[in-house]
This record gives C-alpha cells, structure tokens and sequence, in this order.
C-alpha cells in the first residue's frame, strides 16, 4: 500500500489556497456554481437503477472528457479518469456513486421549489456526482500539476444489492498505488465519515405446495410463515453501543387474492458498529424465521417439511476505521481549519467501507449544499454556498496530491 505523507501544516494550506493555479480554480468554482447545478440536474433526470447505470455513466464521461480527461469504462461500469502525477507509483482516488435506490419505471423530474430541487437522487448521489464533476473541471482550469496522481471515478453499486462492486473494482484496479480514498457522497459539509459500519442484506424465501383459498383451506401459507418469523424477530432488543438496526424493506409474494401462495420473500439489512453484534442479530433473525416456519406449520397441522425456508446473501459490507491520529483526517481537519468550515467525524456505510476494511486511508464527505429526504421520491437538495464543498474538495486534492515542485 503507498503512504500517505505527513499532513500539510495550517500555513501551508493558505500556501496552497494562495498558489496562482488553486487561486485560478477557487476563481472557476466561483463563477461555475450555477452552471454545476444545472448539470446535477441533468444528471440526477438520467435514471441509474441498480445494474442500468450506463446511461447516466456515459452522459458524466462526456462532462469529464470536455475539460480535458480522458475517462474510460471499466469493465465494472465505472467511469475513470486518471491525471498522472509526477510519482507514477501514488494515486489520491476520489469516487462519488452514479447509481439510486430507485427502481426501474420510477419517474424522475427534478422540481424547483424557491431554492430547493425536489426530486429522488437530486442529493444521493446527485450532489456527490456533480462535485465530481466540478471538481474535475477546476483541477483542468487550474493547470496544477501534482506529484501523486489524481483518479476521479463516478462508480456503480453503491446502493442496494451493488455490494460496492464498483469500489471492488477500483480497489483491485489501483491495489498498492493508494494513497488515500475519498467517497464524495451527499452534499454535507459538516462530517468526515471515517467509521464504516458493517453490514449484511439478505432475501429471505418461503415456499409451499399453495393451494385454492377456498378448497385448499388450512394448507400452509408462506406468506403468513414469514410475517410469523418478521414479527419474532422485531422482539428482538438490537443495543444502542454499539449501534445496530435492521430492516424489512421488500416483501413479496402469491399471484391472486384467493390463491395460498407458493412463495414468499422478504428482503432484510442488517448494520452494526461492531462486526459481532452483527453477528448476533444474523443468528438471532435465522432462528426466528425457522420459529415462524414452525409456528405456521403447527397452526395448520400440516408435515415439517411441507414448507421449506431459505437465506440469500444479497451483499456483505465491512467494517473499517480510519485512525484519529491518521494524515488523512489531520489534512482535512487543516483545510476545514482554514475555510472556516466546522465538521465532526461520522459513521456511515459508504464506498469507503472497503479500503477502510483493507487498511488503506478512506473517508465520505459531502459536496457541498445541504439536503434531505435521501431515498425517497421527496428527497431535496438546496445548491446555497455550494462553492464551500468544491473549494474543500480541491484543497484536500491539491493537500494529499503534493504540488509538485
């Protein structure tokens, strides 16, 4: 794994702010902010559903190939762009997700509402994009040259059942070049992520021989078996420290209103601060929807095996912390110091879970602007004193790149 340098100290972030290149980008993002919104906007009306980013991927590789990259496609879907340094061995990876939660055949209009925008992904990860962008075009205005290399990458499977198949691949790809990865992830200013949370999703399945609701009265149902083990399993105290949570986000299951259904599923996340509380409540959810199984298959006096249960992993994230005396955190906390800008360490799951987990320095910080209503069709993000994320992006580039001399 590359080393990261010692942290620039506070002068030499205003040596860096006062450079005639980053003076030149501060001035670019200045005068491009309205015209970033309006490409984030652009951007977030392109759906980008789990597996069908590549719409959305390819309009952000003709952003970044106007200013200069040269982006490609990998073979993960990722859009990458690399801006060599003169040390060909470091990189500084910024990513910031193109895909949604939002399924396919959801309708995507971005509203103005006086200075919000309304409309679903316009913050998550319409803001982290769209700084990508910005952030790009600034270290083009700028000419700055860097003695570690800078690798912008807008990547896929973030959300959902992606398992971060789009970091797994940048991981592999740049290996022992990292230096440090950032995740640009949402629009606030006001964290550093540097806990990533651990997580399992599961689907859940129940299946049976059905039946008419009429005739077949009193045959197992799957539905009912799983709302059985659901129920179970809410009993189930999950701490406060270490913070834990699940979630039963998808249920699914039978084909007509008097038909017993042949299946049904329920799809689940798990997240916790400490790996084995996590692995506590996976047990704990097991064994109460075998629980269910078996209180359906009482209720009906039907054989055990007249209903069958099974798990599906449908994606593992890792946990990971990034050390507080790390010169990663120390470089950020520096530029925070010297934009005026108050920020607290966080806990999150985010792309920088996976080279936390490996060791390598990571962190998610927003892009600038405030939002809300992540995840849902409501979601909002207001574009105010945007041009605060951009600038903190390019110093901590500029910062962890090294100006070359």
């Amino acid at each position: 794994m590359a080393i990261l340098s010692a942290r620039p100290t506070d002068d030499s972030v205003a040596r860096l702010a006062a450079d005639p290149c980053c003076a030149h980008a501060f001035a670019w993002i200045e005068r491009n902010s309205g015209w970033l919104t309006e490409q984030q906007i652009r951007l977030t009306e392109i759906p980008a559903p789990e597996l069908h980013e590549s719409r959305r991927a390819e309009a952000v590789k003709a952003l970044l190939s106007v200013c200069g990259w040269k982006p490609n496609i990998d073979s993960a879907g990722n859009v990458v762009a690399e801006r060599p340094g003169s040390d060909k061995h470091d990189v500084i990876l910024f990513a910031a997700h193109i895909d949604t939660v939002f399924p396919e055949g959801t309708e995507i209009k971005v509203k103005r509402e006086t200075r919000r925008l309304v409309g679903p992904g316009i913050s998550d990860n319409g803001a982290g994009l769209s700084a990508l962008i910005g952030l790009a075009h600034a270290l083009h205005e700028s000419r700055v040259q860097t003695e570690k290399a800078i690798v912008l990458a807008a990547d896929v499977g973030e959300e959902g059942e992606g398992n971060l198949r789009g970091i797994r691949r940048l991981v592999d790809t740049y290996g022992s070049r990292l230096s440090a990865v950032i995740a640009v992830d949402g629009p606030s200013t006001d964290y550093i992520t540097t806990h990533g949370i651990a997580s399992r999703r599961f689907e859940i399945s129940i299946s049976g021989p059905g039946g008419h609701s009429w005739s077949n009265f009193g045959a197992p149902n799957p539905i009912a078996a799983l709302a059985r083990g659901i129920v179970r399993f809410s009993d189930v105290r999950v701490p406060a420290d270490p913070r834990t949570s699940y979630n039963f986000g998808v249920v699914e299951g039978g084909s007509a209103v008097n038909s017993i259904p042949t299946r049904a599923s329920v799809k689940v996340d798990l997240r916790s601060e400490d790996e084995a509380e996590l692995h506590r409540v996976e047990s704990a959810l097991r064994e109460a929807m075998q629980a269910g199984l078996r209180d359906e298959l009482a209720f009906t006096d039907h054989p055990r095996d007249a209903l069958a249960l099974s798990f599906r992993s449908l994606g593992t994230r890792p946990a990971g912390k990034l050390p507080p005396d790390s010169p990663l955190l120390a470089t950020i906390r520096d530029v925070d110091r010297f934009l005026g800008n108050r920020s607290r360490t966080e806990r999150s799951s985010t792309d920088a879970n996976l080279p936390l987990s490996l060791g390598i320095p990571a962190v998610a910080l927003g892009g600038g602007g405030t939002g809300g209503g992540a995840h849902t069709l409501d979601e909002w993000f207001d574009p105010t004193a945007r041009e605060l994320g951009l600038k903190r992006l390019l110093l901590i580039a500029v910062a962890l790149a090294g100006l070359r001399a």
